[in-house]
């Protein structure tokens, strides 16, 4: 089958940072659904996987799917053939930048009828890294009258963060962003207040009359910020992060006995742990609110076709920093 990989840790600017090749048919596990991908989208991870990944074979990258049943493992029991599909896929096996994959049934959903399938594949990571990070790593209160900040609010998990909270929540909602555009992007995605990260967030917050917000999720550049967002976190409050980065001063929370947590979206399927259907289960949570008209897609961009050409674009633009929302591509 068709597929698009890497031999080697490459930056964007060498012509072979991704090549195409034939690739062996996917070997379905129990558990697992053979998936014809319709559609693809864009993550973070995927420039990181590129450009750091060692294989000694083509190594097929790709998260974000959306896509059509067309077999089944022996112990499935969640999806028929024939289902229309969309998933993040799992960091330890073949990705989603190829004709057809294998992917565990526990964290599939079921794509939302409203939406096609590029619109689709654009909210599958984003959605559960947001969805995890607000409920099951920050233990947000959905009823309760509390502040949450978004570190990043245009990004792709800020873009969808901001509609699960304010579709799912009683929490005000607050988003950075510093230029005009982005801005602009996150009050038409429902928060209630925006400020700018360029400057110091914790002065930015006081000046916007806005009270110390018991949840801050920091997306992006939480090391440059780390010092300003514990100034501005609630007394018993709770910082998460998604990004990467080391030696963070987590003493400075001790006073106000605010928590530090990590969000990897990965944990679950990589680990196998016992609530691995969860994510199944945020999908399917997240399916129902887009065709209720509560969540939109965040794609922004269809670069086409997918084909190396293509998918070196939207490397390119991942890796400027500059993108708003999700990046996505048809299938081949």
């Amino acid at each position: 089958m068709k597929a698009i990989g890497t031999t080697g840790p490459r930056p964007v600017s060498d012509p072979a940072a991704l090549i195409a090749f034939e690739a062996a048919e996917p070997e379905l596990r129990p558990r697992d659904l053979l998936v014809a991908v319709k559609a693809v989208s864009l993550n973070p991870v995927d420039t990181k996987v590129r450009s750091s990944r060692q294989p000694d074979q083509p190594s097929i990258l790709g998260y974000d799917a959306a896509g059509v049943v067309i077999g089944v493992g022996a112990d499935v029991s969640l999806f028929k053939v024939g289902d229309e599909v969309f998933y993040a896929g799992q960091i330890d096996r073949p990705g989603s930048n190829a004709e057809r994959q294998a992917v565990d049934e526990r964290i599939v959903g079921r794509k939302p009828r409203s939406l096609n399938f590029v619109e689709a594949a654009a909210l599958p990571l984003t959605a559960i890294t947001a969805w995890e990070l607000l409920f099951d790593r920050m233990k947000a209160d959905r009823h309760e009258d509390e502040s949450l900040l978004i570190v990043g609010g245009a990004g792709g998990v800020g873009s969808i963060l901001i509609q699960i909270a304010k579709a799912m929540t009683k929490l005000r909602v607050v988003a950075t962003a510093s230029r005009p555009e982005t801005r602009q992007w996150c009050l038409d995605l429902g928060a209630d207040a925006v400020i700018d990260h360029s400057r110091p967030i914790d002065e930015a917050l006081t000046e916007a009359g806005e009270r110390a917000p018991k949840y801050i999720a920091s997306l992006t550049h939480t090391a440059g910020h780390f010092e300003a967002l514990a100034r501005a976190v609630a007394p018993q409050g709770v910082i998460g992060a998604i990004d990467d980065f080391k030696g963070l001063p987590v003493e400075l929370l001790k006073q106000k006995a605010a928590g530090f947590v990590w969000e990897f979206m990965f944990t679950r399927p990589v680990h196998q742990t016992p609530d691995m259907i969860r994510q199944h289960e945020i999908l399917n949570a997240v399916s129902e609110a887009v065709d209720a008209g509560a969540i939109r897609t965040t794609l922004t961009r269809n670069l086409g076709r997918l084909s190396v050409e293509t998918l070196l674009d939207g490397h390119r633009q991942l890796e400027s920093g500059s993108t708003i929302g999700k990046v996505a591509l048809d299938g081949f």
